[in-house]
């Protein structure tokens, strides 16, 4: 008997993000190379929001987040791994909504 998929609903407070991928090396604006094992300061991450409880209230499913990887919990569903947070984790919202921006865009 095959098992039933089971929908996941984030809860309170709580935002479920898929972290994007990027290769290890990187180029500065200046076009030199940084190898992936350089590390300067904590870098924060950029990642997708896949889902949101009902609580949250300045983020979306889709909109691009801003958050520090390292202090998150990691879940993996479906051979995926996705980062569970709270809200107040998240340090900036890339989206086309402009309201409060800073004026730069990704």
């Amino acid at each position: 008997m095959p098992e039933a998929k089971l929908e996941i609903q984030m809860l309170h407070d709580r935002v479920m993000v898929r972290v994007s991928q990027e290769a290890g090396e990187r180029r500065s604006s200046g076009g030199i190379l940084i190898p992936a094992t350089a590390q300067v300061a904590k870098r924060l991450a950029w990642g997708e929001v896949c889902g949101v409880g009902n609580h949250v209230r300045t983020v979306k499913v889709g909109d691009r987040v801003l958050f520090n990887p390292e202090e998150q919990f990691e879940v993996e569903v479906q051979g995926q791994a996705y980062l569970v947070m709270r809200e107040r984790d998240l340090h900036a919202v890339a989206n086309e909504r402009t309201e409060h921006g800073t004026g730069l865009y990704l």
